[in-house]
């Protein structure tokens, strides 16, 4: 249940920095900003809680760990469920604060939810895709690499949290960057309308790129 709860807590901070971020400061941090936040948001959560859960705070890590060998599949399902309710009760108190500001429309200013197409960001379904599943898989390899016992000790947070930095710097004005279900999924709860219509290209997708990423790792990267 420590881990469970770890992993709750980690994916409530999250969303509650990276999409608050993007909700409360937006439009004085920029793009750069918010995604310095995010990476921020694991980085600090890597050092908190990765000693008790592995800090993997995203369920396409948890998939890709799984099928990597790396966690056990009850294990996997709790953690999954915890981060999205995690997720879900960040985006819930992320409301209750945006809305102390006289003039907030969560239709017209919203929670850092995930988009794509001509409503969102212009870009199509197919490049939408393809950049979550890549930049997936690119974050996987970064997060094995990283935590590899042969990787030196005590820098994977730093690895991570930069990793999650560059992604977001490319995917902002694509999809809004999920690479992560449950980062995802907590906006689009109480936005509704597109970001639930949309919600399943951030579940798919960055799950497609995270067993790509967990096969090859597992096939050539950890051969003996």
């Amino acid at each position: 249940m420590k881990k469970y709860l770890a992993e709750l807590i980690g994916t409530f901070v999250l969303v509650i920095g990276g999409c608050g971020s993007a909700v409360i400061a937006g439009d004085r941090i920029g793009f750069a900003g918010i995604s310095v936040a995010f990476g921020l948001t694991v980085l600090v959560m890597v050092y908190a809680i990765g000693r008790i859960s592995g800090c993997h705070i995203n369920p396409a890590i948890t998939i890709a760990m799984l099928v990597a060998g790396k966690i056990k599949s009850k294990d996997a399902a709790f953690y999954i469920i915890f981060q999205c309710v995690g997720a879900i009760i960040a985006a819930a108190v992320l409301l209750a604060i945006a809305n102390g500001l006289p003039g907030y429309s969560l239709d017209s200013n919203g929670l850092g939810q995930n988009g794509y197409g001509a409503d969102y960001s212009g870009y199509s379904l197919a490049a939408c895709f393809l950049f979550e599943a890549v930049f997936t898989a690119i974050f996987l390899f970064v997060v094995f690499g990283s935590t590899h016992k042969a990787a030196p000790a005590g820098f994977a947070g730093i690895s991570i949290g930069l990793a999650l930095t560059l992604i977001h710097l490319v995917g902002i004005p694509i999809t809004g960057t999920s690479v992560n279900p449950a980062r995802s999924l907590g906006p689009a709860v109480f936005v509704g309308g597109d970001a639930l219509s949309h919600l399943w290209l951030f579940i798919v997708a960055p799950v497609v790129g995270a067993i790509v990423a967990a096969i090859v790792w597992k096939a050539v990267f950890e051969k003996e």
